[in-house]
């Protein structure tokens, strides 16, 4: 059996959703972003003709028009079953809350062809949550990507028992025919390698800071300082955008709650949601 995959539909056109449209339509793959309504295109619009502006000044091929080539070339749509009608793969990259992915699948499973594969850019939750939903367990898996897929370039590749292992192989290749590194993991791990190491720091710091030990930018130079990290876990947090994190927050633990209600009360509630909006824990711009 061989698997061409040429046509690429992205679910979810937020920060990451709309970089991984970007990067796909950039290496010469045919794309469709969908979301929920013309708003939310209208955001995705805007998003891509920020992603080309930076491809022309940090991505080496990007120039001559080809970045801003890839921004009008991907296909914007708000009908799902236009969207995912004559899809190779499926990229799920909607809020991380189950109920929603799991009732995204539950409709995809009926509207895209039986070849499609399915992959979840989900963060935490494991893809064995929802492959009941998908209807094609065997070509379903998870594909997560790292925030600035352009610098950051992995690609994780995580299936279930159940993933054929040639499906599983061609979404290791498409991750590479985009640029990616793709990191192969054995077996399911909520958070795959990058967020088991990574949520963790990011939680401590939040705790450290909403309870009063210690303020962001402390934080943030006592890491880079004694570590020689780039950057600090808050800063790490307004590259991802403060709304995924709360949504992990918000339905997990009791302490995580309240790590949620601090960054709802503090920076989301005031529009603080990260360098996407121009200020989260530091402030952006010119």
């Amino acid at each position: 059996m061989t698997i061409d995959i040429r046509k690429v539909t992205v679910l979810g056109t937020g920060v990451l959703g709309s970089q991984i449209a970007f990067q796909t339509a950039f290496s010469g793959f045919d794309v469709t972003a969908y979301d929920i309504n013309d708003d939310a295109l209208k955001a995705a619009s805007e998003r891509f003709d920020k992603l080309a502006a930076i491809y022309r000044d940090e991505v080496s091929g990007a120039g001559d028009g080809k970045a801003e080539q890839t921004a009008s070339g991907i296909t914007l749509t708000s009908d799902l079953a236009q969207a995912v009608r004559d899809a190779d793969l499926v990229i799920e990259a909607v809020p991380e809350v189950l109920s929603i992915k799991q009732d995204t699948y539950h409709k995809l499973g009926e509207l895209a062809p039986e070849r499609t594969i399915f992959a979840t850019n989900s963060s935490t939750l494991l893809p064995s949550a929802m492959v009941e939903f998908t209807g094609r367990p065997d070509r379903f898996l998870a594909l997560h990507f790292a925030n600035q897929v352009w610098k950051f370039n992995t690609a994780e590749v995580m299936g279930t028992p159940e993933t054929d292992p040639k499906v599983y192989q061609a979404v290791v290749d498409f991750a590479s025919n985009i640029g990616m590194v793709p990191i192969e993991l054995h077996k399911e791990k909520a958070g795959y390698v990058l967020n088991s190491l990574l949520v963790p720091l990011l939680n401590a710091a939040m705790d450290l800071s909403a309870n009063g030990y210690a303020d962001p930018e402390a934080v943030d130079k006592t890491w880079r300082i004694a570590t020689g990290a780039p950057m600090g876990p808050f800063q790490i947090l307004d590259i991802i955008g403060l709304t995924t994190p709360y949504n992990i927050l918000v339905n997990s633990d009791e302490n995580g709650k309240q790590l949620a209600k601090w960054l709802q009360d503090n920076y989301i509630g005031k529009g603080k949601l990260g360098i996407a909006s121009g200020e989260g824990f530091y402030k952006y711009g010119n």
